[in-house]
């Protein structure tokens, strides 16, 4: 690539590409390949100017000589990238706005104004009509406001006036529709599906494969907790899929063979194979889009108050302007009260301040998929926390395996590994981690494998059950036994570790002892939850009394509970709402999942089970606990903002019209005055909080 330095100070470089226009799919194309350099750590690629801009860390003379070997033929980005990046839409709607412009511009000086009146006359039949339209259906719009301006001006013979209201409606329509629809396009992309791997039936074997590297036909395996991670039909299995985040079913759906499922949903139960039909992730982004513009179930309740409040006020300005016009007789200062709505500021400004807090979370790791879920976190006054995986580090170990038999110790973890490595817990993960370092590679040795959730796991090795899970799974409910011989070795147990017991035909054959330290931040972060307005933080955990005392000591939640079930942890949360506080719920189990449903919010660990993640209405950084608090804040500043943008708009509208009636400004410029400062309030919403 031929490039030359415009300007650059250390860490930081500004390039012009030379070449005639740059293309959007060739802007994209080169801020992919600058983001995928280790030394760039930020990178802006302008496709009008063909510049680009890269912030990088490293020896200035690589990166040189990394540009200059860059050819867009050479890099190859993924289809997803090119179609979701919303560098098209930006330049539609700048080409949209440039032509609007110019195009007003010049009917006004090239016209003759006959032709102009004309020309008015013909386009405000599509206000007039839209006015006409709302009140056929009983309905006092802000197409009832705009009609009436624009009618009465031209029935004054005042086609300039009408000409210029129009054209001020009509860039504010266009970049309405651009601020929301860039919010919309931000909110899906940072929704997007993320699966790196998946299962892949090759014979009779099943092999883990990169999702890049999955085509059209292949046979794809999802077992229970698991996300589907493409569109396809079912070839074999059944089970029960939630299809929650694309179609807002509640409860999970039944799919068997010849069944068609989707990218994105989730199996909560059963196993399924199912052959691959369409390997991009447009569908399901499209899908989102769709689903963000039209579900009213993602709006808050302060979203909902501004457009029932704007709908109100289109009769307290009708009104206004019919009392102006009967005191003054004056029309124009009558049209000058018409002109002034607060309900365009009130509809758009609300909804982009929220759409641009879930795009500042996204920036930040967190996906939040509705603003009513923001508006929860703000009010909320009790968070429950899981242990494992949520105050803990969400990266146990396996420190020890004890045999409780004659097998030897390499020989039980390889089996632990076989049935725990297609299930998405962090415990499976540790237990599936530690095989691998010890180089026990393995064949799928057992049949079918069975999940009973918050239980443990079950399938057959031959003829012999196998079974792993916790303690209340393996002795109470299977009602395994220890050797009398190993009872003392069992007694002996370290207690410091979490416990995962193995059996085989219902005699205990392992004890695999797995360390799960704390976060080192858990104590800090519940202080400052506590500091932020929560005023009651309780820890829920499947271990035993005297892990969930200690772990509660350490990190000074007001309460806790030991070796609950998951129905327990729902129903805990259940009783807070009874009680008339909003709940907040953090988890990253398949267990976790009827409680986040529960609460207000429901919040899941991003390296958490898919199912977790996918029934959760927001997602965290899993490195990070702190994000909760950061979630909080930003909350709270969204409800502040909101607060902020109600009082500014009462008061300018109610200025505008104040001066309107005085005689002070003429209805062109009031209509012009009330579009800027809502276009001003609506960016002002859009920055970072």
């Amino acid at each position: 690539m031929k490039f030359e330095i415009k300007h650059e100070i250390p860490g930081r470089i500004r390039i012009h590409v030379m070449q005639g226009r740059m293309s959007v799919t060739q802007a994209d194309t080169l801020l992919y390949y600058l983001k995928s350099l280790e030394s760039v750590t930020q990178a802006t690629v302008y496709e009008r100017t063909a510049d680009a801009c890269v912030c990088f860390s490293g020896d200035r003379a690589s990166l040189i000589q990394t540009l200059r070997r860059f050819r867009y033929e050479s890099v190859e980005v993924p289809e997803a990238v090119l179609s979701n990046s919303g560098r098209a839409l930006n330049s539609e709607y700048k080409e949209k706005i440039a032509s609007q412009i110019i195009w007003h511009c010049a009917r006004k000086l090239l016209l003759p104004y006959p032709l102009r009146a004309a020309w008015t006359v013909w386009n405000s039949l599509h206000y007039l009509k839209a006015g006409l339209v709302s009140l056929a259906h009983k309905k006092l719009e802000v197409a009832v406001l705009d009609a009436t301006a624009i009618g009465v001006s031209i029935l004054r013979g005042d086609a300039n006036t009408a000409g210029s209201v129009m054209f001020l409606l009509g860039i504010g329509e266009t970049l309405e529709e651009w601020t929301h629809k860039k919010s919309v396009g931000d909110l899906a992309r940072s929704m997007a599906l993320q699966v790196s791997r998946v299962w892949v039936k090759s014979g009779d074997q099943e092999v883990l494969v990169e999702t890049s590297q999955v085509k059209e036909e292949d046979l794809v395996v999802v077992h229970m907790g698991n996300i589907i991670p493409f569109d396809g039909v079912v070839v074999s299995g059944d089970g029960m899929v939630n299809q929650a985040s694309l179609t807002g079913e509640p409860l999970a759906v039944h799919r068997e063979k010849d069944g068609y499922v989707y990218a994105g949903s989730v199996l909560e139960e059963g196993e399924i194979t199912f052959c691959v039909k369409k390997v991009g992730g447009s569908s399901r982004y499209e899908r989102i889009v769709t689903m963000i513009e039209e579900s009213e179930k993602l709006k808050s309740s302060v979203e909902g108050k501004a457009a029932r409040l704007a709908d109100q006020l289109v009769p307290v300005t009708l009104v206004g302007t019919a009392v102006t016009w009967l005191l003054t007789r004056n029309t124009t200062k009558a049209l000058a009260v018409l002109m002034v709505d607060f309900s365009c500021a009130l509809k758009l400004a609300m909804p982009l301040a929220v759409l641009s807090a879930i795009r500042q979370a996204g920036d930040g790791g967190i996906t939040v998929k509705g603003g009513k879920y923001l508006e929860a976190v703000a009010e909320a006054e009790t968070i429950v926390f899981d242990k494992t995986g949520t105050l803990t580090e969400a990266k146990p170990t396996v420190k020890q395996v004890v045999p409780m038999g004659e097998m030897h110790e390499e020989e039980l973890l390889r089996l632990a590994a076989c049935l725990e490595e297609h299930f998405p817990h962090s415990m499976a993960k540790a237990v599936v981690q530690a095989a691998q370092r010890a180089g026990l590679d393995h064949e799928e040795m057992h049949s079918k494998v069975e999940y009973i959730v918050a239980h443990g796991i079950s399938s057959y090795v031959g003829e012999e059950r196998v079974i792993i899970g916790s303690a209340h799974f393996v002795f109470d409910d299977e009602h395994c036994t220890i050797r009398p011989e190993y009872q003392e070795r069992f007694d002996a147990l370290p207690e410091e570790y979490s416990h995962l017991y193995l059996a085989i035909d219902g005699v205990l054959e392992a004890v695999i002892c797995i360390e799960d330290p704390l976060r080192p931040e858990s104590a800090e972060v519940v202080k400052a939850l506590h500091q932020a307005g929560f005023k009651k933080i309780v820890m829920m955990t499947g271990d035993s009394e005297r892990t969930a005392a200690a772990v509660a000591a350490r990190v000074g939640v007001d309460e806790y509970y030991a070796e609950v079930l998951p129905e327990d942890k729902a129903a805990f949360v259940k009783r807070e709402k009874a009680a008339g506080r909003r709940v907040l719920m953090i988890g990253d189990g398949v267990n976790d999942s009827p409680a986040l449903s529960a609460a207000d919010a429901g919040i899941a660990i991003s390296d958490g089970a898919e199912l977790a993640r996918e029934i959760a209405d927001i997602t965290v950084a899993a490195d990070d606990l702190y994000e909760i608090v950061r979630l909080r804040r930003l909350s709270t500043a969204l409800m502040k903002r909101i607060d902020r943008n109600y009082r500014k708009i009462v008061t300018i509208n109610t200025a505008l019209i104040l001066l309107g009636v005085g005689g002070v400004i003429q209805p062109t410029t009031s209509a012009m005055l009330h579009n800027a400062s809502t276009l001003l309030i609506s960016v002002e919403s859009m920055k970072e909080l």
